[in-house]
């Protein structure tokens, strides 16, 4: 099956897919071992650092936090949605675009990324204190066509994931449906404050099914207020309780400081999040982007490693709490370093620059000038190529593209 065509995969896919959906306890269990089968099938000639057994042996346990997690992410969610995103993000991103994009990196010389992060536009809505997106200002947008291209460049070379960040992308919600629409075998997820979620968004997001969304949030009313601006923090819950009523897949984005890093990793706050209809969150220790930051905020070495052992807690799949969790830089070492420059992903501001961060304010292409390729292959993204992994200590680590999945902590 490793040499399963294109078309051949998905079909084979969505039919493994559809098995899931329609099964109920024990049969639903069988239908998930079988998507496993289908998997380690389809990648069999790759190199691949996961333990499928082990993950077999979670499925097959009904009393761990894996299984029940995926219950009820069939439970409650859009089958729709749930069906385009497994198509979209595991199939075409995860299986189909991991081969494809090997392929290429060994045709090109160059990093091939498996994201790529674009910002729609830098206007928002808000005006949050402490926001390295705010340096680019707030009248710089992409057309449609710019952004479409991108993606279209993009899949060429194995590329089926996107993320949007600003600005506040939602300014633009409508340009973002019609980029679902158009590359309906993609996936997207978009970074937001979400005080433009409204019932109509949430329509046309289950209509497409290929959008997700990450909604920043910072702690508390009080914490979260603060530097976002008085009564946000009830807007983000009523667009949760939105999103959630329409079976739509959310979770959230947050930054953690040496201020906030305990109360957005407490027992009460991830329970919040999951009775909200969270499906995860993805946490960001605190940059000091830009002239006036403040360093305050840094965490301490021992702040660092409580989130490190905090977060890796919460998303245990044996006894976790039903909340996948991932930690942009704690995490490293299950994808061998640094991921930026291309490696794994590059970040596309809203003047069209290609930085190869997002925390790197720096360029030497533009889309409106430059190729996917010739970007890759810009004195800037080589450097990168051949400067990584940056130090011994990723050296023995997984390949990029690769991700070490162990059923103790779920990295």
């Amino acid at each position: 099956m490793g040499n399963m065509t294109h078309a051949a995969g998905r079909m084979a896919a969505s039919k493994a897919i559809d098995v899931v959906l329609k099964k109920v306890d024990k049969d639903r269990e069988n239908g998930m071992l079988k998507l496993v089968d289908f998997v380690q099938n389809y990648m069999s000639d790759e190199k691949v650092d996961v333990n499928f057994d082990s993950v077999r042996d979670i499925l097959s346990d009904e009393n761990s936090a894996f299984s029940q997690y995926l219950n009820k992410v069939m439970d409650e969610l859009d089958p729709h949605v749930v069906k385009t995103m497994l198509l979209n993000l595991g199939f075409e991103a995860f299986l189909h675009g991991t081969k494809t994009i090997r392929k290429m990196r060994e045709t090109h010389h160059c990093n091939i990324p498996w994201l790529i992060l674009m910002d729609p536009t830098s206007a928002c809505n808000l005006h949050c204190t402490g926001c390295w997106a705010a340096e680019y200002g707030n009248k710089l947008n992409l057309t449609y066509e710019e952004l479409s291209d991108v993606i279209k460049q993009g899949k060429a070379l194995g590329v089926y994931f996107y993320m949007f960040t600003g600005g506040e992308p939602l300014v633009r919600k409508k340009d973002l449906i019609r980029l679902c629409e158009e590359h309906n075998d993609c996936a997207f997820l978009a970074f937001t404050n979400s005080t433009l979620v409204d019932e109509d968004f949430c329509q046309e997001m289950k209509r497409v099914g290929n959008l997700a969304l990450a909604i920043s949030l910072e702690g508390s009313p009080e914490v979260n207020d603060l530097r976002r601006g008085e009564g946000v923090y009830n807007k983000v819950m009523h667009a949760m309780d939105l999103l959630k009523e329409n079976g739509l897949i959310f979770g959230t984005s947050i930054c953690y400081t040496s201020k906030n890093c305990e109360s957005v990793t407490s027992k009460e706050f991830v329970k919040l999040m999951v009775e909200k209809g969270c499906r995860f969150a993805m946490y960001f220790h605190y940059m000091p982007v830009g002239n006036d930051a403040s360093t305050e905020l840094l965490l301490t070495p021992e702040q660092r490693i409580y989130v490190k052992d905090r977060v890796r807690e919460i998303r245990r799949l044996k006894d976790g709490e039903g909340l996948f969790t991932m930690d942009f830089q704690n995490d490293g070492e299950f994808v061998g370093g640094c991921i930026a420059g291309g490696r794994n992903y590059f970040h596309i501001n809203a003047n069209g620059d290609a930085e190869p961060c997002v925390f790197i304010h720096y360029s030497d292409a533009n889309i409106r000038t430059h190729s996917l390729l010739e970007i890759l292959k810009s004195p800037l993204f080589m450097a990168y190529h051949d400067g990584q992994p940056f130090n011994e200590s990723s050296a023995s680590l997984p390949d990029a593209g690769e991700s070490r999945v162990s059923a103790e902590d779920g990295g």
